[in-house]
């Protein structure tokens, strides 16, 4: 048996162990990044465990490229474990999928948002079943390939930061993350940019090494979402009118989950002199509002299900960057906790906020937290009956 470490000196991964006595689950998806975890790993002297879930792999998506989690890259997962020398083992998650990810996408559309299934992924079967499973193998911890880092701070807790590649950075999705899961995650890429991953891919001979990217929502082929949804809640798409933000009707539409907020083409109307958006959905009288760019703008956002790891946030709030979309940079902010709640008020007002989406709120690179958000007050009075 190998001699231990001195209680001070700490292995790669935070334990006072040589690595070959540390057991390290990697979840395994097929990809080139998670692929050059375990592989990393591995040739660390760890003693690493592949998994993979499979979660959809139904018809057309196990032949669709651009997908996680399909027959492809089990089959890939698998080679790779392989050649690295590592046992893998593949657990069929799909009815828990369905139920926890798959039927909430469909519920969530129905009701005019617009939701972020990859985050509700991560957040219960990811990083809730699959972290229960990696302890019962007996594994210290659990590594996967995203690009964010895990510091730990002057409290001896983990932290969630952001990954030095801005490109590839995935801190918005993993904003549900509990302290007590990241005290058992480990993030090995995210001091990596994906150019030194695919470097490292080729240099340990990886099959998957020029595989691309996953660009879809892996029960989504080719983006079609409505074509889920329908056979997810047949009859769900019931018409209604399109409205302006006065209420006065403009045309019909053929189900709200059609469309999202900041929508301009494909409305089916026309002849206004300038250009008119979808500024809000409402579920409950089947229509579609729309209105001119000034009509998107929002004040004040509400956040439900919210996941705190910072300190704790004073009663006169806080000052944060709150990030309401993947794709944009995030804004300053103040926000508000109130129970499972937080109310954010938005230094300035944003364009584009969209009920379902997720806000994450961060001092400097460090995530605090984020929610869902549940309600968007507009800058626009009109709008508050809507």
């Amino acid at each position: 048996m190998s001699t231990p470490l001195e209680q001070t000196e700490l292995n790669s991964l935070g334990f006072p162990c040589p690595p070959e006595e540390t057991r390290v689950v990697v979840a395994m998806s097929g990809g080139v990044d998670s692929s050059v975890t375990a592989a990393l790993l591995k040739e660390q002297g760890y003693d690493v465990v592949g998994i993979t879930l499979q979660l959809y792999d139904h018809g057309v998506a196990v032949q669709k490229k651009g997908s996680c989690c399909a027959g492809q890259d089990i089959h890939d997962a698998r080679r790779v474990s392989e050649a690295l020398g590592i046992p893998h083992y593949v657990l069929d998650y799909e009815s828990r999928f369905k139920n926890q990810v798959m039927e909430e996408f469909a519920d969530s559309y129905i009701k005019g948002e617009t939701p972020i299934p990859c985050v509700r992924c991560n957040q219960t079967v990811k990083f809730k079943d699959l972290l229960d499973t990696a302890r019962d193998l007996g594994a210290d911890c659990m590594a996967t390939g995203h690009y964010v880092q895990r510091v730990v701070g002057e409290d001896g807790k983990a932290q969630l930061v952001r990954g030095i590649d801005d490109g590839k950075d995935q801190s918005y999705f993993l904003f549900a993350t509990t302290q007590e899961q990241m005290d058992f995650l480990r993030f090995p890429l995210g001091h990596m940019d994906k150019e030194q991953t695919r470097i490292e891919a080729e240099r340990f001979g990886l099959t998957v090494a020029d595989k691309p990217d996953s660009q879809d929502i892996c029960f989504v082929p080719e983006g079609r979402y409505v074509d889920v949804i329908e056979r997810l809640r047949p009859g769900a798409l019931e018409p209604g009118d399109i409205v302006d933000i006065d209420g006065n009707v403009l045309g019909r539409h053929e189900g709200i989950v059609k469309y999202t907020i900041g929508q301009r083409r494909g409305l089916g109307i026309g002849g206004f002199e300038d250009p008119i958006y979808v500024v809000k959905l409402n579920a409950a009288k089947k229509q579609v509002i729309v209105g001119p760019k000034e009509a998107l703008l929002t004040s004040e956002i509400g956040v439900k299900e919210v996941n705190w790891i910072g300190e704790d946030v004073p009663a006169s709030g806080l000052d944060v960057v709150a990030k309401i979309r993947s794709t944009r940079p995030g804004v300053p902010a103040k926000i508000f906790l109130e129970g499972g709640r937080a109310r954010v008020v938005l230094n300035e007002p944003e364009a584009g906020v969209s009920p379902g989406q997720a806000a994450v709120f961060y001092d400097g690179d460090r995530v605090l937290g984020g929610g869902w958000i549940d309600s968007a007050t507009s800058a626009d009075p009109r709008l508050a009956a809507a």
